[in-house]
Formats: C-alpha cells, structure tokens, sequence
C-alpha cells in the first residue's frame, strides 16, 4: 500500500483530499469533529517533515454553486486551534486566488481551499476541473475515506496528474486494513449486525456476509420485511413489499450456507413515530394494526448480545431502533454494550460508519471497540465487493 510513510515531505506542497464535511449548527459551530480529527494524524506528518499543506474537501450538498452556509470557511477557526497554526484560506478552490496563494505557500502553512461541490465539475468527475486542483500542489494525498466510493474529480480522476506521486494518508491506509481484517482475516466466531431501514440497501453486503460469516443478527426497520414475509402481521411497521421474496430467499440462504440468522422475535412497539408516544411490547409477527414496531424486544436483545458477546469477530452496519428517540434506544445500547464486551474479551469489532458509529458516539463507546469507520457508504460498497474508485486511483 503506498502510504504518506514512504516519503520524506520536505519542501514539498502536499495537495490533499480530506473529508471535512462536517455538521454545522445554525451559528456555524462544529457540533462533530470527528472527520477532522481523523485527518490530524496525516496532516501532522507532512508539517513535521517539512512540507506544506493544501486542503481540499466539500461540504454538504450544495445545489446551485457558491452557497454561506456551506463554505468551509466557518471551520478554520477550531482547524487552526487543532493544528496549532493559523489556517489560510482560498475563497476558491481553483482560479487566481488558489493559484496565488499556493504558490505562495512556505514550509509549515497550511492552506484551505473553498468547498470543491462549489463546482458541479467535481461530482461529474470532470477530468479539467481535476487538472486544474493538481496544479496547486507537488505531491497528491488521499485521506478521505468517506468518499473514497465516489469516482469524483478530486478522489479519483486527479491521481492521474501525478503518477509518480500519488499515496494514500494514514486514515485511509486504516480503514482500508481494517476492513480488510474483517473481510479476509476475520477469527471465528464471525458476526455481522445488519441494522437499518431497508433491507434493499443491505442486499448486496448480506449476501455477501452470508459467504463469511457464522452468525448474521438483522434488526431494525429491514427486520419487519422478513417478519411480514414469513406471515406476520406487523401493523404500520417500516416494510419493503416488493423484498418479501427476497427476504425468504436470504432465510433459505442462511440455511443452505449454515450461517445461523438472527432475525427478532419481539419488538418495542409505539402508537406513533414520536419521542412520546405510547410504547408497548409485542412478538415481532403480532403487531396490533395502528401499532408500529421501534426497537428490538427484550427475547431479542438478550438473544442478539449473548451471540454478539461470544464473537471473536463483529462487523456491524445499522441500528437496533430509532435510539435517536430514548424510548427506543434500549436494543441499540444493549448490541453496542455486546459489542464493547467482545472487544474486551480479544474480539476484532469494526464499526460500519454512518448510524452505527453515531450510536457508538452518542453511548460513550468510541474507544471501548477496535475501531470506528469514518465512512458509512464508501465501508458498505467495500464490504460488498466492490472496487472503490478513490482507492483504486492510487493502486493503478
């Protein structure tokens, strides 16, 4: 793997792709700097040897060009204060202002180009648009795993403007071994936790699991498919009715690869999808008709955590319930408390991004399991299979 680790940075201009998309609050704060933090690793390398820093990220998802609120601008003030020097900034990501100021850039200063999704060049992967980035910089870095699986002008058409000198950051070269521990490494016991919604957005990584893994636990919204599938009444539950078929031909999968399927058996149920509704407990295929399951049962949890708690190896992608909402947190917390013992225990645990690693967040556990992925949708296509262009870039 080429990593920022086989080269000495000095005097160089390091043009690197970061994911700095960060949630904002109204007043421009940082209210998670996770995605930030993760990058200090890579960025502190560079400076220490010498180099320069050219940043470059996007940010939300702006429709129609240069927008306030999503200008990367409002987080230099906590970026300088993390890297302990002040943080320049580029009000444009290419143009004279970003050729000026690059040039420009000594030893040790760092540079913050303006959102890249400021242009709709980047997302249609626009091969001038990324020639004209990588004229800012002697050397590319990419550090941004959350949109590794997106075939983006600044992830992955941009590498090709330096051949010899082209390397991934230390955050990227973790997530890349760590998923690979889970795919290719994994000890047995190997469980996957499959939450979520839908269970159209999870096909392709469960039928993959299905061919590694000993034991597949499905809970969340997806599970009331599979209980309505098999005859259940499950009242005004989430339900794909187009997947029912499919969800009896995952069961019959489980069986014939001899993965024992966890699917639950009973369900926190509530009159209304709100923080105070009216809450009971019912059997996952009894749900009383105006009644909507929103978390996993107790037969469940104490099912789902004995399992998870034994495993030497636990990949999980999806939430229990809506554990936004306390009333139905309760199954979450319990899989992520399993999750947290396997790990004491000497397990390998690697949480999928997205609302997992948000529940792992909001329960206190981030440093209580082996490791918390950055990128939910980029860590699902990888796990599915699939070549991630950002990753690619760099190997060819």
């Amino acid at each position: 793997m080429k990593t920022i680790d086989q080269l000495n940075f000095a005097g160089k201009k390091a043009l690197i792709r970061v994911d700095f998309n960060v949630p904002l609050d109204k007043d421009y704060n940082i209210t998670d700097d996770n995605r930030i933090t993760a990058a200090l690793p890579t960025l502190k390398k560079i400076l220490a040897d010498g180099g320069s820093l050219i940043l470059m990220s996007h940010l939300g998802r702006p429709k129609e060009g240069p927008t306030e609120k999503y200008s990367l601008k409002h987080i230099i003030p906590h970026l300088s204060q993390l890297l302990g020097k002040e943080v320049q900034f580029a009000d444009d990501c290419i143009g004279q202002q970003a050729t000026e100021k690059a040039a420009a850039l000594k030893d040790g200063e760092v540079l913050l180009l303006e959102n890249l999704r400021f242009y709709k060049e980047e997302e249609k992967g626009d091969k001038d648009f990324a020639e004209k980035l990588s004229k800012l910089g002697d050397v590319y870095v990419n550090d941004a795993f959350g949109t590794a699986h997106r075939a983006h002008a600044s992830t992955a058409i941009i590498a090709q403007f330096f051949p010899e000198a082209k390397y991934f950051g230390y955050l990227m070269a973790a997530e890349l071994e760590n998923a690979e521990k889970v795919l290719n490494g994994a000890a047995k016991p190997f469980t996957a936790i499959m939450g979520g919604a839908k269970v159209s957005d999870k096909l392709l990584l469960i039928e993959n699991m299905l061919e590694k893994v000993d034991n597949l636990i499905i809970g969340g919204g997806m599970a009331y498919t599979f209980a309505k599938a098999q005859g259940g009444n499950i009242g005004k539950s989430l339900v794909e009715d187009d997947k029912l078929d499919l969800a009896l031909q995952l069961i019959e999968k489980a069986k014939s690869k001899g993965v024992n399927l966890l699917l639950p058996t009973d369900s926190v149920i509530a009159d209304a999808f709100a923080a105070d509704a009216n809450t009971d407990i019912a059997p996952n295929k009894e749900i009383k008709e105006d009644w909507m399951g929103l978390d996993i049962g107790p037969d469940s949890i104490a099912a789902f955590t004995k399992v998870v708690a034994e495993s030497k190896t636990v990949l999980w992608n999806g939430p229990m319930g809506v554990f936004e909402m306390e009333k139905f947190e309760r199954g979450t917390k319990a899989v992520a408390e399993a999750v947290v013992q396997a790990t004491k225990d000497g397990g390998f645990t690697l949480i999928g991004g997205g609302d997992s690693a948000a529940a792992v967040s909001k329960f206190g556990f981030n440093d209580d399991v082996s490791y918390v992925s950055t990128g939910g949708g980029a860590l699902l296509e990888y796990m599915e299979g699939k070549e991630l262009p950002g990753v690619k870039a760099i190997n060819d």
